[in-house]
């Protein structure tokens, strides 16, 4: 398989993988870093992949605490059931006795030559001509420097205040900045910049921090840039709820995504 994003290890155990935490695969201010959300499910996913043999299908994740570099995260895979083209999978994500996130999934492949699809990717601008941005933290060092993101529509980082999008739609073309395969791993990767529609979609330095993270994958294709349809469907109560689907550029339907969040409002620069 491809190298992954994050730094995936085998053990002597088939169903037990770690994953030692760095600055790249974290986010958060300077001194309180914490893995991202979306490397908990891309590492659930990758241990699944190469446990089972076979790729996804779905994933959802539970987000339950935070970890911290350096330390380890140990991924225990777990296949209750396994049919003649599919198995039903999930993964306990801990740092010691301490469980940080988990993930239930199915994974396999039919014979079919049926491939077709409905839903057709936003027209959009070309990631050329879209002006390249920085997250609003701009955290040298972090997972959000190793991603590159292009803005097709909305608003993403620091000029988002008093221009709220009224359909709460951001469309983002995203890529890794190194040459990592875009996989299913990398797409739950990039499907967890769903909270980034939130400020987007209020006009607000807005974000906020995941509860959940869901991705189907329709069809693995080669590209170089995924464009990422990030759609806030309302808020209240203090929680968000979003979804996302990321299309290829030729317009290929790669996967949907959606999430729930706890919203956070950042008044002041002393906030970020």
């Amino acid at each position: 398989m491809d190298p992954l994003f994050f730094d995936l290890r085998a053990t002597h155990n088939p169903h037990r993988w770690y994953m030692p935490l760095t600055e790249g695969v974290c986010v958060g201010p300077p001194g309180n870093c914490f893995m991202f959300g979306g490397i908990g499910l891309a590492s659930a996913i990758g241990a699944m992949e190469r446990t089972t043999g076979r790729p996804l299908i779905w994933a959802t994740a539970q987000y339950l605490s935070y970890a911290r570099p350096p330390s380890v995260v140990d991924l225990d895979v777990w296949v209750p059931a396994s049919g003649k083209y599919n198995s039903q999978a999930r993964v306990v994500g801990h740092v010691g006795d301490k469980e940080i996130f988990t993930v239930n999934a199915a994974l396999g492949a039919r014979p079919s030559e049926l491939s077709q699809q409905w839903m057709q990717a936003p027209e959009a601008p070309a990631p050329k001509d879209c002006p390249p941005t920085e997250h609003w933290r701009n955290d040298a060092g972090g997972l959000h420097s190793r991603i590159e993101v292009r803005v097709a529509k909305g608003r993403y980082g620091f000029d988002r205040p008093g221009y709220p999008e009224e359909d709460g739609r951001l469309l983002l073309w995203i890529r890794p900045r190194e040459k990592f395969a875009i996989d299913a791993s990398m797409l739950a990767i990039m499907a967890d910049h769903v909270p980034s529609g939130i400020g987007s979609a209020l006009g607000q330095n807005a974000g906020g921090n995941s509860l959940d993270n869901t991705l189907r994958i329709r069809r693995i294709v080669p590209t170089e840039w995924v464009l990422c349809d990030i759609r806030i469907l309302g808020v209240h109560g203090g929680f968000g709820h979003g979804a996302m689907y990321l299309f290829a550029q030729d317009g290929e339907l790669r996967a949907t995504a959606s999430q729930s969040l706890i919203v956070r409002v950042r008044e002041t620069p002393e906030d970020r």
